[in-house]
């Protein structure tokens, strides 16, 4: 009985994962707005009706996706904060980190001021959390690069927390991308350049 119980757990885990995956896609193809509960369903190969036993809300479905991107987010942040390098270094490692999972499809564009979604993960508290986390850790790093004279210390550095989030759907890379000009890594490069150096000449 307990195993077919564990059975059970894994078959719905793994639909779980395959709804978040799709909706992870479909949030950085279209946002929010555009993408309906019905071609996630279609997508994944499940009735609405099943969909809806997992999450209950196109909201729900979102904040899971959003959660999902986190939890890979700290898993990241943990794997970097091992590496003997300067702040500076880790900040642009996961500035380069959130371009590639850009680049990848799998980066949710971030809700507008007055989306529903935007309303629901403020009272999210899985996500409020994990943001919470991230944030932290990426602010010491700031304050520890601004200290060190890598970054301005003139710059407030909720400022450049926020510059560095902005990176998550940088609209810069993918039309540098769809160009053509560049390799994909050569335009992760530039948008990294003008991050981290500006646009002054050196």
């Amino acid at each position: 009985m307990t195993e077919r119980r564990s059975f059970r757990q894994q078959v719905l885990r793994a639909r779980e994962d395959a709804i978040i995956a799709s909706v992870n896609r479909f949030l950085a193809e279209k946002g929010f707005e555009a993408m309906t509960v019905d071609e996630v369903a279609a997508d994944v190969g499940i009735a609405k009706a099943s969909l809806y036993k997992h999450f209950p809300s196109k909201e729900e479905l979102a904040a899971a996706a959003m959660v999902g991107v986190l939890d890979r987010a700290l898993a990241f942040l943990d794997q970097e904060a091992a590496r003997p390098v300067a702040p500076i270094e880790h900040l642009r490692a996961v500035a380069r980190w959130m371009l590639q999972v850009q680049m990848a499809g799998e980066m949710p564009s971030l809700p507008s001021q007055n989306s529903t979604l935007r309303t629901a993960l403020m009272q999210h508290r899985g996500y409020l959390d994990r943001v919470m986390t991230v944030s932290e850790r990426l602010g010491a790093w700031i304050t520890a690069a601004q200290a060190a004279g890598e970054i301005n210390p003139k710059l407030p550095p909720e400022a450049v927390l926020y510059t560095l989030y902005a990176r998550a759907c940088d609209p810069v890379l993918p039309f540098l991308r769809a160009g053509g000009a560049l390799s994909d890594e050569q335009a992760l490069e530039v948008v990294l350049a003008t991050c981290f150096d500006g646009l002054a000449a050196r």
